[in-house]
């Protein structure tokens, strides 16, 4: 049974930092593409970040490319997500989920794994 959960969400004032890990179970996340994705009040989920150790790649959305950085922890079976220089807009509940079909890496069905989220806001 895979379960993924994510921790570090919290409040934080704009132009701080947080760091998201996603603990993964019944799976290695060295063997999958994982992802970060985010929802905002009022918006859609959205693909924040992905890595895939198979292909040593990393992957981000432009709104968050130099300021968030997308990690694996294999000891500790854990993907990380580290964000620096937060805005008030990246204030959403962040997901963690692992890719099962191959292909991109921005699409949801892409993803059969998914956490149930932690909040993050960003006060101005």
């Amino acid at each position: 049974q895979v379960q993924l959960v994510e921790s570090g969400g919290g409040l934080v004032q704009a132009g701080g930092s947080l760091r998201l890990s996603c603990a993964a179970s019944g799976l290695t996340v060295t063997s999958y593409a994982m992802g970060w994705f985010r929802q905002a009040p009022g918006k859609e989920r959205e693909f924040i970040a992905a890595i895939s150790r198979s292909i040593g790649a990393t992957f981000y959305a432009d709104s968050v490319q130099g300021r968030f950085t997308v990690s694996t922890d294999n000891a500790q079976n854990t993907v990380d997500l580290q964000m620096n220089s937060l805005k008030p807009e990246d204030t959403a509940v962040y997901y963690c989920a692992a890719r099962l079909h191959s292909g991109g890496y921005v699409e949801e069905y892409r993803y059969a794994y998914w956490g149930q989220g932690t909040q993050v806001t960003v006060s101005s």
